[in-house]
């Protein structure tokens, strides 16, 4: 485990000293895109006023667009964008997989049944709705695979495969019963909230959403020495001193939480988690302190611009994020792939 250089340092210290103002401004432009005539002065008016801080000319329907439409949907955004990303960091280095994502653990998977056994076959009786379904059905999904691999003695291949064979289970459940239970709108409704959609963020969502980001992220940066060691394998990071064992599985208890929060808030938006880190890694190297700020911050600034796009390109029409997050990464992942395939 090597301290960062202070190279390193500085240039991550930059890029999070610079990004974080470029969240805010990119939420505050994102506000102001749509039918309604808005610009960053009247956002700023609004959300100061709303805080007790002032006055805001804007009428009161342009005030219920900024507050309870437009600016939960940027920030649940940029909180979902920060969260997958730093997910994928996490196990990738976990895992030692460059492809492993936030998905990677069935929790995708789980969530859409639970979505879909809520909303196509009422389970619940009405008391839990989507969001409350989705997470359950992550958390399921989420103990099989553990349970899995355990039972297959362990290890990171073990738990690789077991998540294959859950999101292959849970798959097969929410196609089987969209198929033979959901009407045309429901599988309609079903089908854009699988893809991914901030189209029903809420205040409740973003207090959620960013209270567990916020304190995944912590707890992740306090191990970020040991996620270090496990660069250079399971053996090398016992030698260390890292409790090999106990660390696996509480990292892996923390992306499987704030993945699932993040699906059941979002639905299942891919390659955030698979491409960002790769990128932050060519801006500041493997070191997890400086690794994981960066991609927090980058993959808040693309999601956010990503749902931006999702909600203009075909207006007026919406595109789930999930679908503009693919047409944008798979690019974007290939340069990746070129670019450090010829960096020696």
């Amino acid at each position: 485990m090597t301290a960062l250089a202070p190279a390193t340092r500085g240039r991550a210290a930059t890029i999070v000293v610079l990004g974080v103002p470029a969240v805010l401004l990119s939420v505050a432009v994102a506000v102001t895109l749509g039918p309604a005539d808005l610009s960053v002065p009247d956002v700023a008016g609004v959300v100061g006023a709303r805080l007790g801080l002032g006055e805001t000319a804007v009428s009161r329907i342009g005030q219920g667009i900024v507050w309870e439409l437009r600016l939960p949907r940027a920030l649940l955004a940029g909180i979902c964008g920060a969260g997958l990303a730093v997910c994928g960091a996490v196990l990738q280095s976990l895992l030692r997989n460059p492809l492993a994502d936030p998905f990677l653990l069935g929790i995708s998977a789980g969530a859409s049944t639970g979505a879909v056994t809520v909303v196509v076959l009422g389970a619940g009786a009405g008391v839990i709705g989507l969001t409350a379904g989705a997470f359950a059905g992550a958390v399921l999904a989420f103990t099989l695979v553990v349970v899995l691999a355990s039972v297959a003695g362990g290890g990171t291949s073990r738990v690789i495969l077991a998540g294959v064979a859950g999101t292959q289970l849970f798959s097969a459940l929410t196609s089987y019963i969209v198929i033979t239970s959901a009407d045309a709108e429901q599988t309609r409704g079903v089908l854009f909230w699988l893809l991914g959609s901030l189209s029903g963020a809420r205040w409740s969502d973003v207090a959620l959403a960013g209270a567990v980001c916020a304190g995944c992220l912590l707890l992740c940066l306090s191990r970020a020495a040991a996620l270090d060691a496990f660069a250079f394998g399971r053996d090398a990071a016992a030698s260390l001193g890292v409790d090999v064992r106990r660390l696996r599985a509480v990292l892996l208890g923390i992306t499987a939480l704030l993945a699932a929060t993040l699906v059941a808030a979002a639905g299942a938006i891919g390659f955030v988690g698979l491409v960002l880190p790769h990128a932050a890694r060519l801006l500041v190297g493997p070191g997890h302190r400086a690794l994981l700020p960066v991609t927090a911050v980058l993959g808040a600034i693309l999601l956010i611009w990503v749902d931006v796009l999702a909600t203009t390109v075909a207006a007026p029409l919406e595109v789930p994020v999930g679908v503009v997050t693919a047409l944008v990464g798979v690019p974007a992942f290939a340069a990746l792939m070129i670019r450090r395939g010829r960096v020696p």
